[in-house]
């Protein structure tokens, strides 16, 4: 009983302060700013790894993003990206691939917003620091893919090697498509255990996230799944915003994924001040 009780003061803490922050605002914003964002990133993602000389960053990127969302909704957007990255560029270093840093770093920004909002807290550091903190989350998630993408390209010897070697290791090996989809799966993973843990101002521990970002993981895959099954079955978004479907479809997922996300903070939020509450009181 005192655990149910514990549960349901928990639940409505995180989605009272979800509601009474603005949290539906919040993960309109978060939605946009990561579409917004998306874009500069892969291509200043691209032309970084293309200066390192791997070309064949932009189809392990576009898997890496969108191998997690549904087919109905990733497929027409995936097309249009590799359309954008596969255009030759030369502009390493000068001020477009900057400004796209720049700009990419803006949907980590919005994500940082809306954590301090759901862990309740004051942001107290200077705009240089979080700006430039921002930017090397581009750069770090740049070289995480650049390194994925080289390390994809050898996937298939280093597996040809290995079941030579060692026969017993033939069924696990897998695809290349199962190993791409775990991949993806594991910098979503880790992403989130970064962003909750040095985004927002103040100090967590590491168990302390824990149970919101596994709320956020197993919230999106349900959310995705029914979001997909909609779009299958009752969906008139191809007939209300004809070439626009797309696009509408993308920042509906995302606006569903941003509220996830956000709805994890505030979670943690309400597991730790239940826990203070609880050490305050004698006995």
């Amino acid at each position: 009983m005192r655990k149910i009780v514990a549960t349901r003061r928990v639940l409505f803490d995180a989605a009272g302060h979800f509601h009474d922050d603005d949290g539906w605002a919040m993960a309109s914003h978060l939605a946009i700013s990561a579409l917004m964002a998306l874009f500069p990133f892969l291509i200043f993602a691209t032309t970084l790894a293309s200066f390192l000389g791997a070309d064949a960053f932009a189809e392990t990127a576009v898997h890496l993003v969108f191998d997690t969302w549904p087919d109905q909704i990733a497929a027409p957007i995936a097309r249009e990206v590799v359309n954008v990255l596969t255009v030759p560029r030369t502009d390493l270093l000068t001020y477009g691939v900057v400004l796209a840093a720049y700009f990419a770093s803006n949907g980590v920004e919005a994500l940082r917003t809306s954590l301090n909002r759901a862990y309740r807290i004051t942001e107290t550091r200077t705009f240089w620091f979080r700006r430039i903190q921002s930017i090397f989350f581009v750069l770090i998630a740049t070289i995480s893919f650049v390194a994925i993408s080289v390390l994809l390209v050898f996937a298939p010897i280093i597996a040809r090697i290995l079941e030579a070697k060692f026969e017993w290791i033939q069924p696990y090996m897998g695809t290349i498509t199962v190993w791409r989809f775990t991949i993806a799966s594991a910098v979503i993973v880790f992403g989130l255990f970064a962003v909750h843990m040095w985004l927002p101002a103040g100090r967590r521990r590491f168990l302390s996230i824990i149970p919101g970002i596994v709320f956020t993981l197993i919230a999106w895959v349900v959310g995705s799944t029914i979001f997909a099954a909609y779009l299958d079955t009752f969906s008139s978004y191809v007939t209300t915003y004809a070439g626009l479907a797309s696009i509408m479809i993308a920042v509906v997922f995302l606006y569903i994924v941003s509220a996830i996300f956000i709805l994890g903070g505030e979670l943690n939020a309400a597991i730790s001040r239940y826990l203070e509450a609880r050490a305050r009181v004698p006995g």
